[in-house]
């Protein structure tokens, strides 16, 4: 199974202007297929960033969308630093422009129509809200910043050239609540069940309450998961702290 990331651009997300919506959407989107996200990057306005991680995800073969960028500002530096990531030049896409003109005629000119300018070869992927496209490229899907459009081109790539993926993986989570333990009277036992279990990932997620409840958990294919649990709880249970499932 390929990995599928995110990239999230934009100073105005690590300045605090605006609040990312992108990450829990794309979670969303994605889990509701039997899909998982596997890493997420969020990065400034710094072009030299852009590309190197660009041409590293592409290089890896990832299947990864990206959102923000795309515009026609100069601040807007993301078709630009796709197409260096895949050593092509940027020219004027036919198609983008056909979109671009049905949508504002003569208003098209001389400046949206510069959000036609995409990497050579690349796909377009299509805008509903206001006909301006997206585009891909090398399995890097990239739209725009606003989760209003994002959002439906992300959905729109998925069923459009993903469906053979959904639901295919063999991946469950399971957890329990742990109570009066802290995290590092756990330690032992969860190495203990890395050991056992290597191809799955665990997680332990503590809470800052007056129980020093800790949430452990498995991740992984569902046979392994549920002897994993299974050893989970009664480790824990011979520890003697109290757990419930979840």
């Amino acid at each position: 199974m390929q990995n599928i990331g995110i990239y999230i651009i934009g100073d105005e997300i690590l300045s605090g202007k605006r609040q990312d919506a992108h990450l829990s959407k794309v979670i969303s989107l994605l889990s509701t297929r039997g899909l998982q996200l596997s890493w997420a990057n969020y990065l400034g306005d710094i072009p030299a960033q852009i590309t190197s991680s660009l041409k590293a995800s592409m290089a890896r073969g990832d299947i990864v969308f990206s959102f923000g960028g795309i515009g026609a500002t100069p601040d807007d530096y993301t078709r630009q630093c796709a197409a260096d990531a895949a050593s092509v030049p940027i020219e004027r896409h036919a198609g983008a422009v056909a979109e671009i003109e049905a949508q504002y005629g003569e208003g098209a000119y001389p400046k949206r129509v510069l959000m036609a300018d995409f990497p050579q070869g690349c796909e377009l992927i299509p805008n509903p809200i206001n006909r301006v496209a997206g585009f891909s490229i090398h399995q890097h899907y990239f739209v725009p910043g606003f989760p209003q459009m994002a959002h439906p081109m992300v959905e729109w790539v998925l069923e459009t050239y993903y469906q053979s993926l959904f639901h295919q993986q063999d991946y469950v989570e399971a957890s329990i609540l742990v109570m009066d333990a802290g995290e590092s009277k756990l330690i032992d036992l969860m190495n203990n069940i890395l050991h056992q279990y290597p191809t799955l990932k665990l997680f332990s997620l503590p809470k800052l309450d007056d129980r020093r409840t800790t949430e452990i958990g498995m991740k992984g294919a569902e046979k392994p998961v549920k002897a994993a649990m299974q050893d989970i709880k009664e480790g824990v249970s011979a520890l003697g702290f109290p757990w419930s499932d979840l």
